[in-house]
This record gives structure tokens, sequence and C-alpha cells, in this order.
């Protein structure tokens, strides 16, 4: 619950509290609270500050947004405001994300407001988190505003960004003072001289903050398709700040049946601020309510394989390639099944498929192996490849909610009875259940040589209550028949490997009616990945062919959950935003 701290404020439309929440690491973070005077409001903003800000300089836009029946909240991100943390720092920019994640779970759980019954307005570096968070967890917020998003900062210093990448890698942390001043972010002469006076503005910025930063916004503009949340981008004609041509492209590709792109001749950057900031303010209270009366339609995402943004790519990766790219990824090849075989990961995935259960063992054991000591300084930068590093942060993200889940489960006494539908060998479930005594385990898979490890890891780490089955993860009547019913139900790393929905779906059908009232689905993605086409062009799947992926994004994979009756409690993603693992529970009277 959040807690206030401090006393109440009484403005026209809204009563202002200030208090704390605990994040998702259990720091303590402050945030601010306007609560409207109509008693029955059950719609809210969640409003984003600036960069080097404070949400104590939000107060005015909750005022001059003129919605009495919304309620408002604000956290000072960690390292700003009144949150603790050294000024202008976080170990990453992920970090602010899931402190967006974990404020707005705590709000809708604490005032009882639904998530789709929320608005996100994000300012600068804020409106980039916004994306990011919407772009990796897919909230079913009902829309959001971006006023001159930071997705690409102007540095002017030439090569700057090699410079502080350099400097990153040779310190850490390392900070940089922004060159902007008040003047240069409105015209506004009583902002300027409110800016320049507040003691909570922080002039610095870690370096490996502002690098993330450029990373992840470069990730959702490049993937802007992906996000459907009805968006409206206010842009200043003026912004010496940012740059408006990477604002363009966001919107251009940004997959959002309800999309708005408005510019602001003359605006400086800080949109919200300007000495006539009430015509972008007008703006974003008319596209949200506009936003409320419509709604959102996701339906489309259910047939997202037959005509989807991610359908057109996995089309583009089935064809051939051009000639220079064939010549590229044709030298990659020859190299990774000539010397890259001394590499004992590169040989296990030639031999069984690059995503098998042996190289997912082999990557989450990392541990370099190889012929000679070249093979194993090539085995270490195969472990090292960004989506193997992903893949051990997916382990680690699912055995956290996993044993959340068991422990949930185990409330009431009793064996907690764990489902996995294709689980390799197993490692991350057997590792789990070798610290919970009251724990029954069946694999299944429909690879028997994968069963074997299974059971030989089994009796390796002395569990006995498991049972391993061959069976197929996608015949959903089987799965619906199955007694005693799951508690629990694991399906990771699967459903990425097939691109037909209508699969996925009889696999989550059977899951859903298999699961004990009350029981959890656990399950992993795969939005965003760098290396999609060097993976389809090079390496080889399970049964020898191209490993030819499609995408689904965060939006439509709890989309198809949702429609089997599942509904999604949390979602966690590496801090690449290549995986996610998300949790999903089966109603009691289900």
């Amino acid at each position: 619950m959040i807690r206030n701290v401090a006393q109440e404020t009484d403005t026209a439309l809204h009563v202002e509290s200030t208090g704390t929440f605990p994040s998702w690491d259990g720091t303590t973070l402050f945030c601010r609270t306007w609560r409207p005077r109509a008693p029955d409001a059950r719609r809210a903003l969640i409003l984003l500050h600036r960069g080097h800000e404070h949400s104590g300089r939000l107060a005015g836009l909750v005022a001059a947004l003129n919605l009495p029946d919304f309620w408002a909240f604000a956290f000072d991100v960690r390292g700003h405001g009144q949150s603790p943390g050294e000024r202008g720092y976080a170990e990453h920019f992920d970090d602010w994300i899931r402190d967006l994640d974990a404020f707005v779970r705590h709000v809708s759980n604490a005032h009882g407001i639904p998530v789709e019954n929320m608005a996100v307005v994000g300012n600068s570096l804020g409106a980039v988190t916004a994306c990011a968070w919407v772009h990796a967890y897919a909230p079913r917020i009902r829309c959001m505003v971006l006023a001159a998003p930071a997705f690409d900062i102007n540095l002017y210093v030439p090569l700057a960004r090699p410079m502080l990448r350099l400097l990153n890698a040779v310190r850490r942390p390392a900070f940089i003072t922004s060159y902007v001043k008040a003047r240069m972010l409105t015209h506004d002469p009583v902002e300027i001289e409110r800016y320049d006076a507040d003691p909570l503005i922080t002039r610095r910025i870690a370096v490996n903050i502002l690098l993330e930063l450029h990373d992840a916004a470069a990730r959702v503009v490049g993937d802007a398709g992906a996000i459907v949340t009805p968006t409206l981008v206010l842009a200043a004609g003026r912004d010496v700040v940012v740059k408006r041509r990477a604002q363009e492209r966001f919107f251009r590709g940004l997959g959002a049946s309800v999309k708005s792109f408005q510019e602001y001749p003359g605006f400086y950057h800080a949109l919200l601020y300007e000495q006539d900031r009430a015509q972008p303010i007008a703006a974003a209270r008319a596209f949200i309510l506009k936003a409320f009366d419509v709604g959102v339609d996701r339906q489309n995402l259910l047939r997202a394989d037959e005509q989807g943004y991610t359908r057109g790519e996995y089309a583009r990766l089935s064809r051939p390639s051009g000639l220079a790219s064939a010549l590229n990824f044709g030298v990659q090849r020859l190299v990774l099944k000539t010397l890259g075989r001394l590499s004992a990961g590169v040989r296990i995935g030639w031999t069984f498929g690059f995503d098998s259960g042996q190289s997912l063992d082999h990557v989450y054991a990392n541990r370099a192996r190889g012929c000679t000591s070249l093979g194993r300084v090539i085995d270490r930068g195969y472990l090292d490849a960004i989506g193997w590093r992903g893949v051990r942060q997916r382990k680690q993200n699912l055995e956290a909610l996993l044993r959340d889940a068991i422990a949930s489960c185990a409330t009431g006494g009793g064996t907690v009875r764990i489902l996995d539908v294709a689980s390799g060998p197993g490692r991350y479930l057997l590792e789990t259940a070798a610290a919970f005594k009251s724990v029954d385990l069946r694999l299944q898979d429909w690879d028997e040589r994968n069963l074997a490890a299974a059971r030989d890891l089994a009796a390796e780490l002395g569990v006995t209550r498991c049972a391993c089955v061959r069976a197929d993860a996608f015949d959903g009547a089987a799965l619906a028949a199955l007694r005693p019913r799951p508690h629990i139900v694991v399906v990771s790393g699967l459903y990425e490997l097939f691109p037909d929905n209508r699969r996925v779906l009889a696999s989550l059908a059977g899951i859903a009616a298999a699961l004990e009232p009350g029981g959890f689905l656990l399950y992993t993605g795969q939005p965003w990945h760098p290396q999609l086409e060097m993976i389809a062009r090079v390496l080889i799947n399970r049964d020898g062919q191209p490993w030819i992926m499609r995408r689904r994004t965060q939006a439509e994979l709890d989309e198809l959950v949702r429609s089997v009756g599942l509904e999604k409690q949390a979602t966690r993603t590496d801090r690449f935003g290549i995986f996610t693992v998300s949790i999903a529970q089966k109603q009691v009277d289900a």
C-alpha cells in the first residue's frame, strides 16, 4: 500500500498528498497522489517527470489537464527528487522501467483502479521510459501521451557516444553534467526562475544511464510496430535537446490504430512548461478523454500470425537474402561450421540444434569448454553473445516467479503439483524443486533424449518426486485431461519456436482446462531480438532447418493467454529487452 507521509494539500479539483511505495527490489521510492473530489472516480493518470527533475514539478500539469474524475499519481525516479540513490544514477536504465511497472501495480492494488483505466503521460526521458515499459511489458493501459520523447538526444560533441562508452567501460559510475539550461527548455520566465531555484533538480546524469537510454530508445523506435497502445506524440518545433526525426520515425512505425502526431512551432523542449503550454495540454486532455470513450481493440493480436506486424518480418526472413547479405552470412556460417566447432557450445548447436535442450543446458551452465585453449576462448565468446546472456537472465526470472508461485500455492499446506509441458532437461525446475520438499514434478517433452537427461539430473540432485513423460505440448485435449490437476504449469522457450497461433491456442486452452482454479501459468516470450536475421541465416534449429523465428510481441502473447481465461499478474524481462517471463492466474470460480 502507498503510505502517506505528509499532510494533504487542497486544490480546486484534487487533494494532493505524498507518500512512499516499495519498488521491485524493496527500495522505498517517494510518490505523490492527487485524489479527485469526485467520490466514485475509477480512472487514473500516471505522470512521469523529465530527466533531472522530480514529481513535485507535475502538480501544475494535474491542474491544467482539468480532469476532475481522474486520480493522478507520480513518483520520483530513484536517484531523483526525494527518492533515495546517488543523484542521477541507477545501476541500469531498466531499473527505472521496472520502477514504473512496480508503481503502476501498486497504484492498481492500493486504489482498486484497473490498469485498463489508466493513461500515462511522460515528458522527455519519462516518455522513453513509458515506451520501453509498454514495449516490453505490454500493460493494458488506455493510452499514452509522449511529450518531446528523448529518443535521440543532441550531444553536439563529435564522437560523443563512443567516448562515453569508453568512459563507462573504464569507470563506473561516471557522470556528466547536463549542458541544458532552463532558458533552453522554455520561453516562460517564471518557469525558468522556478527551474533554476529548485534544489531537487539534479544537473548530472550517469553515463551508463545515458547510454542505456539511447539503446532502449533505439530498440523502441526500431520496433514501434509492436506497440498497439493509442499514442499521442507532442513535438517541439525548436527543440535543441532532442532530435525530432527519431520522434517522426517512431510515429510512422507505431502499430497503434489510434495515434496522433502534433508539432508546436516555436516551442522549446519542455512543452508542458512553455508559455503557451495550454495548447499541447489541451490536446493531451482531448486525446485521453477520447481514448477512454473508444477503448482499445486488441482482437487483431490473436491473428497476428496471419496479418500482423511480425508476420511480414517472418516472411522476409523465410525468403533468400540479397547478394551482399548472403555473402556476409555465408562467411559467418562457414566460420562457425569449421573453426567454430572447436567450441563445445557451437558443436552442440550443429549436432542437436541451437534451440535444443542440450544447447540451453550448455548456456545455463555458462562454463566455457572446447578443444584446445582457442576452443575455450571461442566458446566464451559464444556464451557471452547477447542472446545467451538474455537466456540466462530469463532462467533467473523464471526461477524467481516459480518460487513465488510455489509459495503462494503452498499456503494451504499439502503438495504443490507442477507441470512443464516441454521441459527439455528441466534444469531450472529440478534445481528449484530440490529446495522444496512438498513439490511433485511432471516433466513432459517430445524428445526422449531430453527426458533421459532430466532423469539423470533428477537423480543427481536427489529429486525423487519427478515423473518424466513423453508427450506433445500442443495436444490440448491430452493436457486438459491430466489428473490430478497441476497447480502450476510452465511453458518456457517453446511458443517462441512456432509461428502458428492456432497450435499455441490449442496448447493454452488445454493448460487452462487442466489447471486447478487459482493455479498459475508461467510463460516465456521473445518480443525482440537484435540478432534475429543472423540466427535465421546462419544457425539451425532442432530439426536441422534454418532457425527462423516469428516474434510474438508481448501484447500478442498476453492476448493469447487472456483469450483462454487466464489473467496476467506480472512480467519480468532481461535488461536487454529480449526475453520475458510472465505469470498468469486462473480464476478460482473458473
